[in-house]
């Protein structure tokens, strides 16, 4: 394929969620309307991020190529009647909802982490579905319990709770921190 055209690049290699969202973000806002941003990452999650990304924020996901280690993700900035930035979606704190397991409520705790994250640490009796898997496997989900959903910062999960949302689930709400600040009780596989 030939170079494809783009009015930026963003170098966003060697960061892991959230940062190439938090670049690309940065960096799409300071673009004209039509303009394509050219993301450059090498986190293998960065494709469902940037899709998730892109469908929650109105900006259009064009494609990724992958060259060598390298994911070339193109971003179109959609024009001001395209745009609408979407308000967060409904949260609840780590204490919040620290409190819930504490008091054995019925709720669907889903983490969004990769494998690997869920792996080394996670909140015990949380299901691990990673957001790039979500909508291919949201049967796995108890549509008739509140479902939590917590990734590392509340990134990820926010994205997923929209998704899930979309998709009909009534009871979403995201966690926020998320992990990064979570101080209850963690375990590992």
């Amino acid at each position: 394929m030939n170079s494809i055209k783009v009015n930026q690049v963003l170098d966003a290699k060697g960061m892991a969620c959230p940062m190439p969202i938090v670049k690309t973000k940065k960096a799409i806002r300071d673009m004209a309307s039509g303009e394509i941003l050219e993301v450059q990452a090498t986190d293998k999650g960065s494709t469902a991020d940037l899709k998730a990304w892109a469908a929650s924020s109105g900006h259009q996901y064009i494609g990724t190529l992958n060259e060598g280690s390298v994911f070339k993700h193109y971003l179109r900035k959609s024009g001001g009647e395209e745009y609408v930035e979407k308000t967060l979606f409904p949260s609840v704190s780590n204490e919040e909802l620290h409190q819930k397991l504490q008091a054995s409520e019925e709720i669907t705790l889903l983490d969004v982490r990769e494998e690997a994250e869920f792996a080394f640490e996670h909140i015990p009796g949380a299901v691990s579905i990673p957001l790039g898997e979500l909508i291919e496997r949201k049967n796995e989900l108890n549509g008739s319990l509140p479902i939590y959903v917590v990734c590392r910062t509340g990134s990820r999960s926010e994205m997923a709770a929209r998704m899930l949302a979309d998709k009909g689930f009534s009871q979403v709400i995201n966690v926020v921190p998320g992990m990064s600040g979570w101080n209850g009780e963690k375990t590992s596989l």
